[in-house]
């Protein structure tokens, strides 16, 4: 289990995209990691794009980065909410100061995007954000996966396998 003891921020807003939340937790578990789910307000169950629920264990005020080793940021519709929440964006930009592990997947750039954390950064996403992707300054690549240092970013629910086994490798090694 090469995530022992390393714990993993798994953030969450209604309309996720189902597999690309529930994939990388059940597989970084799998690992060892402790995974918490953490959303606006703690014990809340959110729905996810095709009604698969998760309950969060913790709200955004209740966790700091300094007590975690990454952060997943799901796909779906959650993102365009979780970007405009001010202690989102502050987890993500004391993520990417410390260097820890941030996985985005999908439209999970929004979020690194509202965080300004992404200027010359080689990253991927759904097609559909590319243009938002590279007006924040980033470098995109039509890949399944494309790691720059401690950011570890995917574009759909089929690049999943190589996504999480690359982020849980980025982890191993922090």
């Amino acid at each position: 289990m090469k995530l022992q003891n390393k714990k993993v921020i798994a953030l969450v807003s209604d309309e996720f995209e189902d597999l690309e939340l529930w994939y990388p937790i059940l597989r970084l578990r799998e690992e060892g990691a402790i995974v918490h789910v953490v959303g606006e307000e703690s014990n809340k169950t959110y729905i996810g794009k095709y009604g698969v629920p998760i309950q969060s264990d913790y709200s955004f005020k209740e966790v700091a980065s300094s007590d975690y080793d990454a952060v997943l940021v799901p796909g779906g519709w959650a993102p365009d909410k979780l970007r405009r929440y001010e202690e989102v964006i502050t987890i993500i930009k004391e993520m990417n100061e410390a260097k820890k592990p941030i996985g985005q997947i999908c439209h999970a750039g929004w979020v690194l995007i509202s965080a300004k954390i992404l200027q010359g950064v080689n990253v991927t996403s759904t097609p559909g954000i590319k243009d938002d992707m590279e007006n924040a300054g980033a470098v995109w690549h039509d890949q399944p996966v494309v790691t720059d240092g401690h950011i570890v970013s995917s574009r759909r629910p089929p690049d999943l396998p190589p996504y999480v086994k690359e982020f849980a490798d980025v982890l191993a090694a922090k």
